[in-house]
């Protein structure tokens, strides 16, 4: 915990936001001292992100005032708050895929030499010292677009380190880094604390909050209903805030009874790296069946194969006796296969579009009345989806980037659901969705599985692995190291089984 005599770094008064009548952040209190952690909290539309963008400039709040280091600020952007300092992480990370690192380190600042000419050289050198002091090992000259998520996350988070910021907000840093990965970072986050720096830390993961940070304050329905110290609260006390309720157990009875088998994947291989090697399993219908194993082990190269986007080598894929060796999305989907990937611009989010677009794209023929679409059964179907999600939202007709990054992906969720799959291909479903949120998205899987859908779900975080499904695929090394019942395995049995190939 900070001294109090510490240097209040940023502080914000009175700030409101609203969007038509809906008041999205109600009169928010908040400081964060130098050489502190900051845990940001609060359900998927609280108004952590509103918050945010008004204090990066993204939007402009309608009362209150923002003081950086005791001088009042009025950002017009991201790149003006960057500029004086303060820095953000996102988790959806917008980069220049076909750029190596080196330029998306320095895009937007390039240095020059004496003659006007960039100064590659010394590009070069400072991001080579920049990832020796953060004790990062990068492939300087990598295209952005040939690295893992992991990956480039922490060059993103190099990057903001880079402009020496005083103030760094770090959004769900660690939603696609390994164990050791988060480890380093903590390890990051530690050593720019002890040089004063402040940072915020926006996660849903109170495991990682009270492991890292010193104060934790939380957000529901656009008010701050607490700010402690780390070591003053506890998860129960967390969650209550959040919710408004208490949570007594963090994963709904997992009660589906899975039938005969129905999925047979048999000795799947692909053609370009990273590889999969003669993967063999069963599944069952009604059955949640979950994949596990450490970033880069081929879980989701294991999905995209299966789903007909990544090339076959060799192996077959049959769903009732019939084989399903997709050619592309397209057809797996007309097959009653679906998909939810880890990323959400990659799941196809129209960012440009509105609710009732994203949820009913992928299944227009469903709601023609003759030859032209029906907006009514359109809309109508939105918002049953709406319903059925939780998904706080105005309406229907809500743009799709007026929603938080949760929501979002509760409207994933809906989109596919309108075509009633027949098998759910679901990779890292709950990352960036917030405790209350994750339950219900547990019940979702839970009530399909019990409909008789067959359901394969990634997850990189053990507790939600080992609490909502029937059996468990470790993956190592491109391969399957093998399958556990999940009421008889523990931690320590998928960790030894996720090591079995390295």
């Amino acid at each position: 915990m900070a001294d109090k005599n510490e240097k209040t770094v940023l502080s914000i008064r009175g700030m409101c936001k609203s969007f038509g009548r809906n008041r999205v952040l109600d009169h928010i209190n908040l400081d964060v001292k130098e050489g502190t952690i900051m845990g940001l909290m609060g359900e998927n539309g609280a108004g952590k992100s509103t918050m945010m963008k008004c204090l990066f400039g993204t939007y402009q709040k309608d009362e209150g005032t923002i003081l950086l280091n005791g001088k009042e600020v009025n950002f017009f952007g991201p790149k003006d708050a960057l500029e004086n300092g303060v820095a953000m992480v996102h988790q959806e990370l917008n980069q220049c895929l076909e750029r190596n690192v080196i330029d998306n380190l320095f895009l937007g600042r390039y240095p020059k030499n004496s003659v006007g000419v960039v100064d590659e050289t010394r590009m070069k050198r400072e991001a080579s010292d920049l990832f020796r002091r953060l004790n990062m090992t990068v492939n300087l000259t990598a295209p952005m677009k040939t690295m893992s998520v992991s990956a480039r996350q922490m060059v993103e988070i190099a990057k903001a380190i880079s402009y020496d910021a005083r103030l760094i907000v770090l959004d769900e840093p660690t939603s696609s880094l390994t164990v050791k990965e988060v480890a380093k970072l903590f390890e990051m986050m530690r050593n720019l604390k002890a040089q004063g720096i402040a940072l915020v830390y926006i996660s849903h993961k109170m495991d990682e909050i009270f492991e890292i940070c010193d104060e934790v304050s939380v957000l529901r329905d656009g008010n701050l209903v607490m700010t402690k110290a780390t070591k003053d609260t506890n998860m129960n006390e967390l969650i209550t805030a959040m919710v408004g309720r208490s949570l007594d157990n963090r994963f709904p009875p997992v009660d589906n009874t899975p039938g005969d088998t129905v999925l047979s994947v048999q000795h799947l291989s692909t053609k370009f790296a990273p590889n999969l090697k003669d993967i063999t399993f069963d599944v069952k219908e009604g059955e949640i069946f979950g994949l596990y194993g450490l970033v880069g082990a081929g879980r989701t190269e294991l999905l995209e194969t299966m789903f007909g986007v990544r090339t076959r080598a060799a192996g077959r894929v049959y769903y009732k006796g019939r084989l399903m060796n997709f050619a592309d999305a397209q057809d797996a989907m007309q097959h009653g296969f679906a998909m939810i990937t880890e990323e959400r611009k990659a799941t196809g989010l129209y960012l440009e579009g509105d609710l009732t677009f994203n949820t009913t794209i992928t299944n227009l023929e469903h709601y023609k009345t003759g030859i032209a679409l029906s907006t009514d059964k359109m809309v109508k179907a939105t918002a049953n989806e709406i319903n059925v999600m939780h998904t706080k939202c105005m309406g229907p007709s809500d743009a799709i980037t007026a929603l938080s990054g949760g929501n979002q992906q509760k409207v994933i969720f809906g989109k596919w659901l309108e075509r009633d799959p027949a098998v759910f291909l679901m990779d890292e479903p709950t990352r960036g969705i917030d405790v209350g949120a994750k339950y219900e998205i547990y019940e979702l899987i839970i009530r399909m599985a019990k409909m008789g859908k067959t359901i394969i779900v990634v997850s990189s975080e053990m507790p939600e692995i080992l609490g909502i499904t029937n059996r468990i695929g470790v993956m190592s090394n491109g391969r399957l190291a093998g399958i556990v019942n999940t009421r008889e395995t523990d931690q320590e049995e998928l960790l030894r089984l996720s090591a079995m190939y390295l």
